[in-house]
């Protein structure tokens, strides 16, 4: 399958040519998949079923012609690692790349099989390819949004709460996105007369630490930044703002399982 044709099917750009069907249906095909949720997670066995489903309707059948195989990375990065190297041993044909989280590993591991990634929200800054216009090398897909749009979640967050003094904006610091999202917070937090608390978590223990510590003054609200980690603990990052001391806490939670 040619990462052209695979891109086509994930941007729902219409059916690829019977005459290419024909050419590729003497062997089986063989995609890869790196999630970055667990494999309990209801929004990824979602989106899984919608991409099963969009190879379907332009005669992919998974078993038949087109093999689909998971791993599921559960935002651990050790974990996700070693997902990589085991699906860049398989030689698929392809590999559908999931959030930044999935997409820096596969990259690390592979120069040669094509990489789709998809809710990348910086792939030019992480590296992933070399500009928009031509990704260059073995990777493209999609990006999630521009930077500049992290500061309209500091606005909603006023309007939602105007006595928020003290915004506390989860993210984290081992991507590029991380960078860039903060960055275009912290522009706007002026304008807002808000006092910035980068936290910078790597896992679930410094979710729950920092989130916890900050919330013992008052006036605080917590902006959550486009990323694998605290997508999977969503549940969790929204439980510890409803049992914090704050008069008024407000989550933004811009990050689904399936982000970076």
């Amino acid at each position: 399958m040619k990462r052209r044709e695979f891109i086509g099917l994930l941007g729902g750009a219409g059916a690829w040519p019977l005459a290419a069907r024909a050419q590729q249906a003497d062997r089986v095909r063989l995609i890869g998949v790196l999630m970055n949720t667990a494999a309990d997670d209801p929004e990824g066995r979602a989106r899984n079923a919608a991409f099963e489903r969009g190879l379907q309707e332009l005669g992919w059948t998974d078993g038949r012609n087109v093999r689909i195989d998971y791993r599921w990375g559960a935002g651990d990065a050790e974990r996700i690692r070693g997902h990589a190297a085991e699906l860049v041993s398989l030689s698929p044909d392809v590999i559908l790349a999931v959030g930044s989280a999935t997409a820096g590993p596969l990259l690390k591991a592979t120069r040669t099989v094509s990489i789709v990634f998809v809710q990348a929200p910086d792939p030019v800054g992480a590296g992933f390819v070399d500009s928009l216009a031509r990704p260059g090398g073995n990777a493209t897909g999609f990006t999630l949004f521009e930077y500049g749009i992290s500061g309209k979640w500091l606005e909603l967050l006023k309007e939602i709460a105007p006595g928020v003094t003290r915004v506390a904006v989860l993210r984290d610091p081992d991507i590029a996105a991380g960078t860039g999202q903060l960055g275009a917070i912290q522009s706007a937090a002026p304008s807002f007369g808000v006092e910035l608390s980068p936290l910078g978590v790597r896992d679930l223990g410094e979710i729950e630490r920092d989130i916890t510590t900050f919330a013992r003054s008052s006036n605080g609200g917590l902006i959550v930044t486009v990323s694998t980690l605290p997508g999977v603990h969503r549940d969790l990052i929204v439980t510890l703002g409803l049992d914090t001391n704050f008069p008024r806490f407000t989550t933004h939670a811009t990050s689904s399982p399936a982000a970076a």
